[in-house]
């Protein structure tokens, strides 16, 4: 047996990989609460795939069956209505993770050199992530979908010269009909699963490079021949890490990382348990009203709005009276954060070390973002939008403040070795 595994592993190298990528990779010692939403967003996207392809089985496609097969999976197929909660409560839980996953990096500085394409992989997620969305959620063709989706799939008829056609190419008709269903359970279900799967593995590969940030944000101190050469055929974490655990900051990711992660998802699924049995809809976030009536072209909601976590983007874009400015500024709050690495010119990375400038910059950001989320579920009436305009210029000004100040920012003496 071990004859045999070592030739299938000089041939396809398994656990080298798995040595490398999981159980003996170095993690900063000095993790914490900040750090278990990586793992979480795997833990998610595990669940979307899986009750993904479930309920694909009892799926019907189609304008006329799609949102009496919703309701056949929920009354007839056994436990249909647990799988279909758990993946319309695991994709507002995917945004809820990923929002916090990136917040981190903001406060840690984890997008600051030499971590810059990693971020832009992140974000690369991030948009696909919000293509997957959007597509999904046209899917129970009900109410708020089949309205939800006229109004974002309009937007791209604001662009000048091409907005036409544009807009006729991604509905497939001249109106939101069963060909755009299609389309989009096409794109949903397949191509657009696989461009998320190769991102995270790019994440994962970039991570991998350059190594963990920390919450201190300085570089750790690594025992010898844990990376470089000898690294495939040897890494003897475990023995550094029992005799000198003073003199070094890292942790091999196992046992260690994996049992901070554990820890993590007991207190996810207790919470997203909770959310499935007892509050599925939340309070008509997760799922809203409107969405249990099936799809009537000729009838509109009172109050058209996207999903919670396309919200503040949604006001942004509402702020505005002009349609294309609006789109606009719309694409711009999201672009922005692509070249986040780059507006930061400051060389500490953590907000310990930085200026209350900083920090306070970072506050009214966190605010103004949860601030435009929450006007973006509501009526535009005109204070509304007063609002979500002081808002947006809020948003904005993080970048802005961030390039100008960053340069010559005060900061504090930053530690030889990692707080623990």
């Amino acid at each position: 047996m071990e004859n045999l595994l070592n030739w299938f592993e000089k041939r396809l190298p398994v656990m080298n990989a798995y040595k490398k990528h999981l159980s003996e990779y170095p993690m900063p010692k000095n993790f914490n609460f900040w750090y278990l939403f990586g793992s979480l967003a795997m833990l998610v996207l595990v669940n979307q795939l899986l009750t993904g392809i479930w309920l694909t089985m009892s799926y019907n496609p189609s304008a006329e069956g799609a949102f009496a097969s919703i309701e056949y999976i929920m009354r007839d197929v056994e436990y249909g209505w647990l799988l279909r909660y758990m993946h319309s409560t695991g994709a507002s839980a995917f945004f809820v993770v990923i929002y916090l996953h990136m917040f981190r990096g903001l406060i840690y500085g984890s997008y600051q050199k030499p971590r810059e394409l990693l971020w832009v992989f992140g974000m690369l997620i991030f948009l696909a992530l919000m293509a997957e969305a959007f597509m999904g959620y046209l899917l129970p063709w009900g109410q708020m979908s089949y309205w939800g989706a006229q109004v974002i799939i309009s937007l791209f008829g604001a662009i000048p010269v091409i907005g036409d056609d544009l807009t006729l190419w991604i509905r497939g008709d001249f109106v939101l009909s069963g060909a755009t269903l299609n389309r989009f359970f096409a794109l949903h279900v397949v191509a657009l699963p696989i461009v998320i799967l190769l991102l995270v593995v790019l994440h994962i590969l970039a991570l991998h490079e350059v190594g963990s940030n920390n919450p201190d944000g300085i570089e750790t101190k690594l025992p010898k021949g844990a990376k470089g050469e000898g690294y495939e055929t040897q890494f003897p974490f475990h023995k550094y890490y029992t005799k000198k655990y003073d003199i070094i900051d890292s942790v091999p990711f196992h046992p260690y990382g994996t049992v901070k992660d554990l820890i993590g998802v007991a207190g996810f699924g207790i919470l997203f348990a909770y959310v499935i049995f007892f509050n599925p809809e939340m309070g008509g976030y997760f799922l809203e009203p409107p969405n249990f009536e099936a799809a009537n072209p000729i009838k509109t909601p009172d109050h058209i709005a996207p999903v919670w976590y396309f919200t503040p983007f949604y006001a942004i874009l509402r702020a505005v009276p002009d349609k294309l400015t609006g789109v606009v500024l719309m694409g711009l709050s999201i672009a922005v954060l692509f070249v986040l690495p780059w507006l930061d010119r400051c060389k500490v990375r953590s907000y310990r070390y930085r200026s209350k400038l900083h920090l306070a910059n970072i506050v009214q950001f966190v605010i103004s973002f949860i601030a435009l989320g929450v006007l973006g579920t509501l009526p535009a009436t005109g204070l509304y939008t007063l609002l979500a305009q002081i808002f947006s210029f809020g948003y904005f000004m993080f970048f802005v403040l961030l390039f100008v100040y960053s340069k010559n920012e005060v900061t504090k003496p930053l530690p030889e070795r990692v707080n623990y």
